[in-house]
């Protein structure tokens, strides 16, 4: 085996990389967005179009982000640069993507840890939307750019990136795969012992009703289609580089296609498992208030801490379901920010050539520096809210469209990543898989783009100022490419190889 300038990190197990893979993909958009996504959308009718679209998009995706990242051995703008020169710098977008969404994400974990043990003694009270609002993120009454803290915020947030930035410079294996080993199971127990705890409340049955009774006529609304897609896009972790970056870990011999089966799989069987759970518990909401469930179902923030926090309060054992909850929120949060961390680490580390410790630190001190700074303030919610619609549209999504048609239709490299798919894996990749990935990917991403845009130009997101989208919004977009561009300009260190494609050849396989 041809001796590498710089020691590749590879995980001890498959297996290791398995839950690494799911523990990305599991985080914060099972627990709060799908339930609410399937809901408002046609139900249990909404089951069809979302395993559409994991069999066509979210499962090729994925062994398309493991093609590349096992086959090139690099990071995100390292694997994109062996591919081409001008490509490296779809692979500095996707780190700045990871970048953002990192800032902004720490925030939210580290309201849940503070959420969990706010369960034991139940301090949101009888208003949990105005201790929310008022009394824990003392959010200002209008929208805009302030620097007004919240020192009970600090602390948390501190925690939450201290967590994140050991593990991930203990390395690949006493990190990153001994934090998912530990956390993952756990994440399982505590989830099915909060869903059946959940079914056994009043009206569990109502709100599993609302749930899964279809509606068959919201099958021919393109729109339910493009819910399912960018359900699908947003909970696997594809297009951002954080499965190309792990899959660069992966020893040689490795069923790719294989350990994608059982990652898409488990990340959906997991969503379904919110769903249950989640809406068995609004059912119990909606008959303790008197209401019907779509009166009292919602997602995101509101569901986690407003309507949460309500069925705590009404609910048997309610502060073991608070633990239960906002534990799981905690941990999934956690191990999907190691992952987002991961990506950023791994380029920088390429790039330059510094050991991963420093790296981290180095990166970490800053981003949490950002990151207590943006979002420990009066104004934080709306630079979260703002920045988490853009960056998940024209972030990952738009980040995502142009590395696939890049690759496919640019540098027309689908052939040899479906080769390197089927060395050794025990589902075949075809010509399904170029079609479902070259041509199929990029219509319903472009499609998604271009109504998404359309809408946000009709009508400003939330009706939020636009001076404040212009700056959280669309500047924080167009300055994610730009950031991508500048840093092509930095030098590879020497040893670096990165003016070639045949990176994988024979006898490295065979080694």
């Amino acid at each position: 085996m041809a001796k590498r300038s710089q020691k590749q990190e590879i995980f001890n197990s498959r297996n290791y990389f398995i839950l690494a893979a799911i523990g990305s993909a599991v985080g914060l958009g099972n627990i709060w967005r799908f339930p609410y996504v399937a809901f408002k959308n046609g139900g249990g009718a909404f089951i069809l179009p979302y395993l559409v679209a994991l069999l066509a998009a979210g499962i090729p995706l994925l062994f398309f982000d493991y093609a590349l990242g096992h086959r090139y051995r690099g990071s995100a703008p390292l694997v994109l640069r062996r591919m081409g020169k001008w490509t490296e710098a779809l692979g500095w977008w996707q780190v700045m993507v990871c970048v953002t969404i990192a800032i902004y994400y720490a925030a939210v974990v580290a309201w849940a840890g503070s959420y969990t043990v706010f369960s034991f003694n139940q301090a949101w009270g009888d208003d949990p939307a105005k201790f929310l609002m008022n009394d824990f993120l003392h959010v200002a009454e209008t929208p805009g750019v302030g620097f007004d803290f919240v020192p009970s915020l600090v602390g948390p947030m501190l925690i939450v990136w201290s967590v994140v930035l050991v593990t991930i410079a203990l390395g690949v294996n006493k990190g990153l795969a001994f934090a998912n080993l530990v956390f993952m199971p756990l994440l399982v127990i505590m989830f099915v012992v909060l869903v059946l705890q959940a079914l056994f409340l009043p009206g569990a049955a109502e709100g599993l009703n609302a749930l899964f009774t279809p509606n068959w006529s919201a099958l021919g609304d393109p729109g339910v289609w493009s819910a399912a897609f960018g359900q699908i896009f947003f909970s696997l972790s594809v297009g951002f580089g954080i499965m190309l970056t792990y899959a660069s870990y992966l020893k040689r011999r490795t069923d790719l296609t294989g350990s994608g089966l059982v990652v898409g799989f488990s990340n959906s069987g997991f969503e379904l498992l919110a769903g249950i759970g989640v809406f068995a518990a609004l059912g119990f909401m909606a008959s303790q208030a008197g209401a019907s469930v779509d009166q009292v179902a919602g997602g995101g923030i509101t569901l986690a801490f407003v309507a949460f926090p309500t069925i705590i309060s009404q609910a048997p054992f309610g502060a073991l379901m608070g633990v239960l909850f906002f534990g799981s929120l905690t941990v999934a949060g956690i191990t999907s920010m190691l992952s987002i961390l991961e990506v950023i680490v791994a380029a920088v580390r390429d790039k330059v050539h510094i050991a991963k410790p420093i790296a981290t630190l180095i990166i970490g001190i800053q981003m949490a520096i950002d990151s207590i700074s943006l979002l420990s303030t009066r104004t934080g919610l709306y630079f979260l809210d703002i920045t988490d619609e853009f960056v998940n549209k024209y972030g990952i999504l738009a980040g995502a469209l142009a590395c696939i048609v890049a690759v496919a239709w640019i540098v027309r490299k689908l052939p040899v990543l479906k080769r390197h798919l089927n060395r050794f894996s025990s589902f075949p990749a075809g010509t399904i898989w170029l079609v479902m990935v070259g041509v199929l990917a990029p219509v319903v991403l472009g499609y998604m783009l271009i109504t998404d845009l359309l809408e946000k130009l009709r009508k400003p997101y939330e009706d939020y100022p636009l001076h404040l989208l212009n700056v959280y919004g669309w500047g924080m977009s167009l300055s994610l490419v730009v950031a991508g561009v500048l840093l092509t300009f930095i030098p590879w260190r020497r040893a670096i190889k990165t003016d070639f494609d045949e990176y994988h050849n024979e006898h490295e396989v065979s080694a």
